[in-house]
């Protein structure tokens, strides 16, 4: 195929397909995104000022009965602790800045109270600027890391049974 006498390249004919480009996700989050980010962001803060309001039990347990919520019933039962006993407490301990103590009554409670504040800072971050970081965080609900979630819940009650046998 020779050149045209100008050197352009030849023509291409009109049936040369075209790249279709893909959809790009928007850099800002939705109304509706920035709504439910704000809820979000309301749910994790009543949860931590309720649990600063709270007095930590000493027992490591039973902070919840100052909700108005009735003792652990598999605890009553049992005389063991139940997989979220001394929860509660935890995320009082937490919320009041006693992260050692926080961990020693619950690990996971402990890790939950922070999860909750993180939570909370990101939500707001998003509902006010409209930042995508909710989204990336919104990750961490993939079965993988609920797994993990659960496994170390596991852990923390196997933690939790430990010391509680240590107890006179």
């Amino acid at each position: 195929m020779s050149l045209p006498a100008d050197n352009s390249p030849p023509a291409l004919p009109h049936s040369a397909p075209t790249l279709a480009r893909a959809p790009v996700e928007p850099w800002r989050a939705t109304t509706a995104g920035r709504v439910v980010a704000a809820g979000v962001a309301a749910a994790c803060l009543a949860v931590l000022v309720t649990a600063s309001t709270l007095s930590p039990a000493a027992e490591g347990h039973g902070t919840h009965t100052q909700l108005g919520l009735p003792a652990c019933g598999f605890y009553l039962a049992t005389g063991q602790p139940c997989a979220t006993c001394g929860m509660t407490t935890a995320f009082a301990h937490a919320a009041n800045g006693s992260l050692l103590q926080s961990f020693l009554t619950q690990p996971a409670g402990m890790l939950m109270a922070l999860a909750a504040a993180a939570t909370f800072w990101i939500a707001l971050h998003t509902a006010l600027t409209g930042s995508r970081a909710g989204l990336v965080a919104s990750r961490l609900l993939s079965p993988r890391w609920l797994i993990v979630a659960g496994i170390i819940l596991a852990a923390a009650w196997a933690f939790t049974a430990w010391r509680w046998s240590l107890r006179p």
